[in-house]
């Protein structure tokens, strides 16, 4: 088992390397940089202009050095002016030579500064990830048990008029966008006397307080689109699960349908969702963008719009690692999950 984790390690930081240096590079495309040394110049500079602006920040050096000078692995750019200004990546204008800094990058925790807020990387990135942390955890909480719930009450008699109903209600549940369940809660109940009783708050005021009247419709606007996709696959596994030969040995020797679903299909019906549910919460990191900017509430999904939208490149380097690091992190849990919950891929 330790090896396998090992293994799996070793893959899954040798692919966040790449995946890094992948986004680094689109990011670092010149246009991209063009403008942003416009954005934070003037829109009316020249091209000798902006190849001053970006050859001072160390922007036009190779890729190679720039990627290793953001992880921290190189020294960090240092720029002298003529008349005698010196700054640098790692240090400001200034600055005593005694306490200039060589290296600051990732490994260092320096994720730069972000040229839209005008604050650090890392403490934008962290609070906007605690807002859709909590965010998360209450679709989770809402999303997972109703979906597993729903799916093995629909695979419990495939082709009963239970199954066929809750089967079409988790298909209606998935094709409906975000957008457009969104939409249609917030005209429910924004305005009737329902909605005005129970919902008085916003998401807005829910990154201060997240209750219940202020937070349940987003919550509720992702747990439906997630919902539909983890009972149709809990379904399937059930329905697969309860037409196995040692359920049918079951059956035949008297034990009670609650019996055998309790205690023999359930476990074995939950280790393929299980799966799914673990890739949920990447999906829930980036995939509620629709839903923080329809709510304004603002977490990762929305600063990933900002970052992208005002070409920050810092911050839209710090985001899609971060989303990187969480996709993998889920993938190599998942993995290890399945490990435990299947007997017969332990014994192999």
């Amino acid at each position: 088992m330790g090896l396998f984790i090992l293994r799996r390690l070793g893959v899954m930081i040798l692919t966040g390397l790449c995946l890094t240096f992948i986004v680094f590079w689109l990011t670092n495309l010149y246009p991209n940089l063009e403008k942003l040394a416009k954005t934070q110049g003037n829109f009316r500079m020249s091209d000798e202009a902006v190849s001053s602006y970006l050859g001072d920040r160390g922007y036009l050096e190779p890729l190679p050095i720039k990627f290793a000078q953001w992880l921290g692995v190189a020294p960090g750019w240092v720029t002298e002016k003529p008349e005698g200004k010196t700054f640098g990546r790692c240090f400001t204008e200034g600055t005593p030579e005694e306490e200039r800094r060589s290296f600051c990058g990732v490994i260092q925790g320096d994720w730069g500064t972000s040229t839209v807020f005008k604050d650090d990387v890392s403490s934008i990135v962290a609070t906007r990830l605690g807002l859709t942390g909590k965010l998360m955890f209450w679709v989770l909480v809402l999303m997972v048990p109703s979906a597993l719930i729903v799916g093995v009450l629909a695979g419990m008699r495939e082709g009963s008029k239970m199954d066929r109903s809750l089967s079409t209600v988790s298909i209606i549940s998935t094709a409906t966008p975000e957008y457009v369940s969104g939409v249609i809660f917030i005209a429910v109940f924004a305005s009737s006397a329902f909605g005005l009783k129970w919902f008085k708050g916003s998401a807005t005021s829910a990154m201060e307080n997240a209750n219940f009247e202020n937070f349940f419709l987003p919550v509720l606007t992702i747990s439906l689109y997630g919902m539909g996709y983890i009972a149709r696959m809990t379904r399937a596994s059930m329905t697969e699960v309860m037409t196995a030969q040692y359920i049918r040995t079951a059956r035949l020797k008297g034990v009670s349908f609650r019996n055998i679903v309790m205690k023999h299909a359930l476990r074995n019906a939950l280790i393929a969702p299980f799966t799914v549910i673990m890739l949920q919460i990447p999906w829930l990191l980036n995939g509620v963008v629709i839903v923080e900017t329809l709510f304004n509430y603002k977490g990762f999904g929305w600063v990933l719009v900002q970052a992208a939208g005002n070409n920050d490149i810092e911050l839209l380097l710090a985001v899609s690692v971060v989303s990187v690091v969480v996709v993998l992190l889920t993938q190599l849990i998942s993995d290890i999950g399945y490990v435990f919950l299947n007997p017969r891929i332990r014994i192999s």
